[in-house]
Formats: structure tokens, C-alpha cells, sequence
């Protein structure tokens, strides 16, 4: 009797976390690329002279970033807190790409922001660049200097799951109030803290070697 009870009482407890969840993101996924084109994104290149069109296309349900100059594609729209997935791969050898979000500030080579890192052999890493609050553990949190990105706070992820160069990653990003939490390929591989809360656009970054982006899902979770 006690057994069933208990058992009842797990169930019970899993079905209203289930629910707890469901009002938490309070609605569907939204899929922020069509598959066809790059409606409800703009972008910024470091060199004034290049065009959307030269870095950035959607081809066979793909976004093909070529990866020069620098700079990044970003949605329209701006969120607060939410989970957002993305697959990527490289296109030839692997070279240098992140994800952003919360991006604010000036439009700049390296915006201020919180960037998940894809660059191959780092993949998971996340940065908080000029003076982006964020903070992790001792043992993989530092602080630098940057030309390009200011004061910068670094938290180094806790292990690397990526793929043979060519073949499809997933990323997937919990940022949720001050903390942000990070999966490649289904393993948890970072967890920071004290992240800027802020309603902001996403983006994906150009920054060396040709890098396809597809399936990028978000789903907004409650304020």
C-alpha cells in the first residue's frame, strides 16, 4: 500500500512540474528562421562597404554565414528570458562563430552581449563583453581586457561534446533572470551567473570560416 501511494505520489509530483513548466514558458516555440529567407532579421558587418547579401543568405533551409567581416545577424525582435536551440556546422575547416543574446549597446564588431562561443575546440565557452555582467565558479571564471571587446568576463565551460568537424551540432541556451545555462549536443557543458537581465535581440555571429545555421527555435519564458 505504501508502495502505491508513493508511486501515485511521484506521478502526481512530475505532472505538476510538467504543468509549473508549461505556464513558466507560456507559449509555443517560435521559429525564428523560415527556412527560406531571412525575414525578421538584420544584420551589421565591421565594414560599412559590405552588404547583408555578401555575408549572410538563406540557401536549402540553411543560414549560410560566410564568416568575413566580422560582425552579426540578429532578430528583429528582443526577449528577455527564453530557450533557444540552434544547429550548426562548419562548411569547410572548422573556423570561429557564437551565438549572442542580450545584445545591447552600440553596434560594434563585438556588441555588447553575452556570447556562447562555437568556435571549434571551445565550443560552450561564454563571454561578457564590455563590462556585460557575468560571473561563474572560481575555478573558470576570469576577466581580461580587449581591444575589440572591452572589459571582458569569461566562464570557461566544464567539458567539450562537439562533433567531427562537418557534421551538425545543437546548442541549446537557457537564459533565465540573472543565470544562463548551456547544452551541446544534449550535455550540459556551462552554467554562469549574475547575466544583465534585459529584453534584447539574439544573433548570430560572423567572425572566420563559412558556418550553416538552421532549426533556430526560441521559446519565451515568463518574465
Amino acid at each position: 500500500m505504501n508502495k502505491m501511494l508513493l508511486t501515485v505520489a511521484v506521478a502526481i509530483t512530475g505532472f505538476v512540474c510538467n504543468l509549473n513548466l508549461f505556464a513558466e514558458t507560456g507559449s509555443q516555440a517560435i521559429e525564428l528562421f523560415n527556412g527560406k529567407d531571412l525575414a525578421g532579421w538584420k544584420s551589421f558587418a565591421d565594414d560599412p562597404k559590405v552588404t547583408q547579401e555578401q555575408v549572410w543568405s538563406a540557401r536549402d533551409g540553411v543560414i549560410v554565414c560566410k564568416g568575413e567581416p566580422m560582425g552579426y545577424l540578429y532578430t528583429e525582435r528582443q526577449f528577455t528570458n527564453f530557450k533557444l536551440e540552434v544547429e550548426y556546422r562548419w562548411a569547410g575547416k572548422p573556423g570561429n562563430s557564437g551565438v549572442f543574446t542580450r545584445i545591447g549597446g552600440k553596434p560594434c564588431a563585438l556588441p555588447r552581449c553575452i556570447e556562447t562561443q562555437l568556435k571549434h575546440g571551445n565550443a560552450g565557452d561564454v563571454f561578457g563583453f564590455h563590462g556585460f555582467a557575468l560571473r561563474g565558479p572560481a575555478d573558470r571564471f576570469s576577466e581580461k581586457e580587449s581591444k575589440l571587446a572591452g572589459h571582458v568576463s569569461i566562464v570557461k565551460r566544464i567539458a567539450g561534446n562537439e562533433k567531427e568537424p562537418g557534421q551538425w551540432n545543437k546548442i541549446e541556451l537557457l537564459v533565465s533572470g540573472a543565470n544562463v545555462t548551456v547544452w551541446l549536443n544534449g550535455q550540459k557543458v556551462n552554467e554562469a551567473t549574475g547575466a544583465e537581465v534585459m529584453a534584447a535581440p539574439v544573433g548570430l555571429q560572423s567572425e572566420g570560416g563559412e558556418v550553416h545555421f538552421r532549426n533556430v527555435r526560441l521559446t519565451p519564458l515568463a518574465n
